[in-house]
């Protein structure tokens, strides 16, 4: 199958989308399928440079997220290149730009166009004036505006799912989780990141990683950081990411004295990310924005327990305490991650493990979009030939 994945952000940008399309890449191509990118120029890709299936097209930065790419051009060149490689079916991944062309696309080839639905917008719209422009109704709106005559859409989570359903989308629906890379993840570690960011062999190491932006709550985690440093004192919190709110959390950090206990690690290349998970002691996090929390599903794969918002999805995945706990409320945070640090290092049992890991593996996440993909495909051409029989 030649499949095209429409998309404003991929690699070298750093976010869960990114990594939930190189994963998807991966592990379709793994199945034998062809997978082409079509994305947004980079100012950290060099112009011209090649990269195998991946077609970039003229952008400049989005508004509010100065860190993300619009396209402003490309729907005749996508096209060409769509009906070059023979594109089977359209998978957007965004609502704006490239969505746009791909929808433009799959009219013009008369191929289905899937949806994944990323982002719950709702939770983001203190970005565009201070929360004074958009409600929630225009975010019900631009979206089934979006979607029309699109052929299925993918829910990352059941919080997904109803959020659509509340959104009154009637169009065909399936709830299929991100998987994780475990093999990248899990590559031998090559390099000492405790070495490398000055931690003691013995601290008491918490990592959260991702955008650093208010919708994170990582400042949450600051704040019950000093109750966790009265009966830990050489406990260790490392911010990995990078964002907007970077200098806002180094000043709560020098108001709560927490210098020497905490650690702006920046970003961190895709490669090494399992380094990073495998040496803490503890992934924390507070973001109660996911739809389905990438970061803390790749902790787990690579064997680090978890403390994390309560969900829907956390639920199901955190279901033994060997795996992590969930929590609603900052001091429940504080108890959990000082419950674990007080029993001591503890490797999660490799049998369960292993049976976690196969629910969320890359393999499975291909395999079910895949599925979903043959669904929409059959129902699509069904469709069309209906429409020939009538005429």
């Amino acid at each position: 199958m030649n499949i095209g994945i429409f998309t404003d952000t991929y690699f070298p940008q750093i976010s869960g989308v990114a990594t939930s399309i190189k994963t998807l890449k991966d592990a379709l191509e793994k199945q034998g399928h062809n997978v082409f990118i079509f994305t947004t120029t980079d100012p950290h890709v060099q112009k011209g440079a090649v990269e195998a299936n991946v077609f970039r097209f003229s952008s400049v930065p989005f508004i509010s997220f100065t860190d993300r790419r619009v396209a402003f051009r490309g729907f005749f060149e996508a096209t060409k290149v769509a009906r070059e490689v023979k594109l089977d079916i359209v998978h957007t991944q965004t609502e704006f730009a490239l969505g746009m062309i791909g929808k433009y696309v799959a009219h013009q080839l008369k191929i289905p166009a899937i949806h994944t639905y990323h982002t719950m917008y709702e939770d983001y719209l203190h970005y565009v004036l201070n929360g004074h422009l958009l409600r929630p109704y225009h975010v019900k709106q631009f979206t089934n505006v979006y979607l029309k005559n699109m052929d299925g859409v993918i829910a990352p989570s059941e919080r997904v799912e109803k959020l659509l359903k509340r959104y009154k989308v009637s169009i065909p629906m399936k709830v299929i989780p991100t998987g994780v890379d475990i093999e990248s993840l899990n590559q031998p570690i090559t390099n000492d990141v405790r070495h490398d960011l000055g931690i003691e062999p013995d601290a008491q190491v918490l990592l959260t990683l991702s955008r650093i932006a208010g919708e994170k709550k990582i400042n949450r985690i600051l704040n019950v950081l000093p109750e966790i440093v009265d009966e830990f004192p050489k406990a260790c919190l490392v911010i990995a990411g990078d964002g907007p709110d970077l200098e806002v959390l180094q000043e709560q950090v020098e108001r709560l004295t927490l210098e020497d206990n905490v650690i702006f690690a920046g970003d961190v290349p895709h490669e090494d990310v399992g380094s990073f998970y495998k040496m803490a002691d503890l992934f924390v996090s507070a973001s109660d924005t996911e739809t389905q929390g990438l970061t803390y599903i790749e902790a787990l794969a690579s064997g680090t327990r978890c403390v994390v918002y309560d969900t829907d999805y956390t639920e199901r995945v955190f279901d033994d305490k060997c795996f992590g706990e969930v929590f609603t409320r900052p001091s429940e945070m504080r108890d959990e991650i000082l419950d674990y640090l007080r029993e001591g290092p503890s490797e999660i049992p490799a049998d369960k493990l292993a049976k976690k890991l196969d629910q969320i593996s890359a393999k499975r996440f291909g395999s079910d979009v895949h599925q979903f993909y043959e669904e929409v495909i059959e129902n699509y051409q069904e469709d069309l030939e209906e429409e020939d029989t009538n005429d």
